[in-house]
């Protein structure tokens, strides 16, 4: 299987992950090695699998899809990913591409779509629909993303968002710096300022920069 890709899918909808499935195994040189129907189950078993793409879903029941593979990527940085989705809101979308996805593809009726943008990111490139390609290229020109560095951060609240990283609730953090869920709420705020960013997401986003820089 030297030549073949590996590819899992993580996509809550029974009939499109079968769907997908089905094509991926009828396409010469895919297989398709795992399907996952929710992120905490595919933040497991990726690690594990090791394919060489994943078709995730963004909007999963629980922890969205960009947070499952902001998650993966700490592990596993090799592994690309093509988000799979129904959304076309710019934030949707700079979400998944400022984390790593390597293509956005809207969900359209016809698994073709997908088997299409995985050829096309085997042969170099990197698949969006003409919708996403125009939005990236108008936002581009109208902001200018800072690169704020992790190392803003004191040794606990790197130590908080490390934690976080690893999937801890707020809850567990608090168990394990032994304080209170309130505290730990109030220093992940602090950090979201210091760091400048809104939401988890976001805050793995500026993690994972930090952590491909430097040795934890």
């Amino acid at each position: 299987m030297n030549n073949i890709t590996k590819i899992s899918i993580v996509e809550d909808r029974k009939h499109i992950r079968e769907n997908l499935k089905t094509h991926i195994n009828h396409t010469k040189d895919l297989f398709c090695i795992s399907t996952y129907d929710n992120a905490e189950d595919a933040l497991k078993g990726l690690v594990i699998d090791k394919p060489n793409v994943v078709i995730m879903d963004i909007g999963l029941p629980e922890m969205s899809g960009t947070e499952c593979m902001l998650r993966v990527k700490l592990k596993c940085p090799e592994i690309a990913f093509l988000m799979y989705t129904i959304f076309e809101e710019d934030d949707k979308i700079f979400d998944a591409l400022k984390s790593g996805a390597s293509g956005y593809i809207l969900k359209e009726s016809r698994a073709s779509v997908a088997i299409k943008a995985i050829r096309e990111f085997i042969d170099g490139g990197g698949p969006m629909t003409p919708t996403i390609a125009r939005k990236v290229i108008d936002s581009f020109h109208k902001f200018n993303f800072k690169n704020e560095l992790i190392e803003e951060l004191t040794p606990s609240e790197f130590n908080i968002i490390r934690k976080i990283a690893e999937g801890k609730l707020n809850k567990e953090i608090a168990d394990e710096l032994k304080t209170t869920e309130g505290y730990i709420k109030v220093c992940i705020s602090r950090i979201y300022k210091k760091i400048h960013v809104n939401n988890r997401v976001e805050a793995l986003n500026k993690y994972i920069n930090s952590a491909n820089k430097k040795p934890l």
